[in-house]
């Protein structure tokens, strides 16, 4: 299943049958997608999206992430998914800074 390309298409992109087909295309992860969705913990910065995630928050840049499951086991975790469905659906929170400087105030 492409995650922008079939939610493009409908006029809600979020409907709860393009929820169902996210779930029984990812499973949990497709969940955990979701949820960030519509809990509103997907940033836009100017360099990249973040998403706040249960324990820390995670870098997404195409198909890498920072979180341990991407890292550690190079598989496409649920932070990927959701910044997918944001992008498609407009469903995000821009912030205008580079995420970068962030990091160097750490």
């Amino acid at each position: 299943m492409s995650v922008s390309g079939d939610l493009q298409r409908s006029e809600d992109p979020l409907s709860h049958e393009r929820r169902s087909e996210i779930i029984a295309s990812y499973g949990a992860r497709g969940r955990k997608a979701l949820k960030a969705i519509d809990e509103n913990r997907v940033k836009k910065y100017r360099d990249f999206f973040v998403v706040v995630g249960i324990h820390d928050e995670y870098v997404v840049d195409g198909d890498f992430c920072t979180c341990p499951d991407v890292v550690f086991r190079g598989g496409r975790c649920w932070h990927i998914i959701a910044v997918e469905i944001a992008e498609a659906t407009g469903r995000y929170e821009r912030v205008d800074l580079w995420y970068q400087d962030i990091w160097k105030e750490e």
